[in-house]
Parts: C-alpha cells; structure tokens; sequence
C-alpha cells in the first residue's frame, strides 16, 4: 500500500546531530558563518555562540567558563575587524523597519530584544523618523494591511473603523495618528 494516500511518511524520524566539541577554533568558524548569512549584534551572536557551548558541554563536559571565554575574546576580535557592528546594524534595521511601516515603539522593541544599548536605540530611531515620519509610516503599514482609506471594499469602510484603529494601535501607532489615518482620504 502506497504511504502517500494516508499523508504518512514512511521514513523513520530524524535523528538531531550530535554536537561537536567546541574550540576556539571551531566557534570562531561557526561566528564566521553565521555573520556571513545573517546580520547580527554582539548579543546576538553571543547567545548562538554559546548555545553551541551549552549543548557541547552537555554532550561531552568540559569547561563552560573557558568557553565562555574564548566566545568574548572572539566577539572583541569580531569587533575590531568590524565585522560585527552595533552601530550598523541598528542603523540599518531602524530604516528597513521604518520603510516597511513600523512604528516608533515596534522599532525600539525589535532593536531591544536584538541586545542593541538604549542610547543607540534612540539615535537611530531620530534618524529614521528624520526620514520617514511616524504618520507616514502608519500610512504605509495601512495600505499594506488594506486598512480604513485602503479597504479594497469602501462601503465596509466605517463598520470596521475600530478594528482598523485598533490594528494600527496594535501596530504601535498613537491614537492620534491611527485616527488621522482611519479618518482620512485615500492619497
């Protein structure tokens, strides 16, 4: 009888890798590929770095202080060589964000959980409102999500006001700029 009919896979269930491990070496060949695919901050990196860590020492012991040691010496080198950049980083995600229709307090939370420091956190979000106002970003977050102007069917228009309002205030919007918004003409 044919497996696929019942929506089964007949393959046994995978097996997770075992760890290797870990060196200097090798968790500066894993920090190395992982900044080649992913933007990153030194916290971020920090915490797959020692995941790796954790699970290794779990596997086959070890000393997790050493480790742990070797991951800040390679952070400080990454840093130095600017390979991995706070700065940059937080730059570069705050105008993407705020391109895309981000609020002020979405940006800021995805930058804090991202490990980046609060005083950076504020300049680049000053930079990226200079650029692209919060109204402006609430408009585009609107036409993206089809709210209030932006409704393919506008007779449905006013019977969803409040779940448009409170969408873009879900979205980190000010009551004040989701009303200007809801309330006005399609531009």
């Amino acid at each position: 009888m044919d497996d696929d009919r019942t929506g089964q896979d007949s393959r046994p269930p995978r097996k997770q890798k075992r760890p290797r491990k870990v060196s200097a070496r090798y968790l500066e060949n894993v920090a190395l590929h992982y900044l080649k695919r992913y933007a990153s901050t030194v916290s971020q990196l920090k915490r797959v770095l020692v995941r790796r860590v954790d699970r290794s020492v779990k596997e086959h012991g070890g000393d997790r202080a050493e480790a742990l040691g070797w991951i800040d010496a390679l952070t400080q080198k990454l840093v130095r060589n600017n390979l991995v950049n706070d700065d940059a980083y937080a730059g570069m995600k705050a105008q993407s964000l705020r391109a895309s229709g981000r609020s002020t307090r979405m940006i800021a939370q995805k930058l804090r959980m991202k490990g980046v420091a609060s005083d950076l956190v504020q300049r680049k979000l000053v930079l990226a409102t200079a650029e692209v106002s919060d109204e402006d970003a609430a408009r585009i977050w609107a036409r993206k999500k089809r709210l209030g102007p932006f409704r393919k069917d506008l007779s449905t228009r006013e019977e969803n006001r409040k779940r448009d309002l409170a969408s873009l205030a879900r979205a980190g919007f000010s009551f004040g700029v989701a009303k200007k918004i809801i309330d006005g003409a399609l531009d």
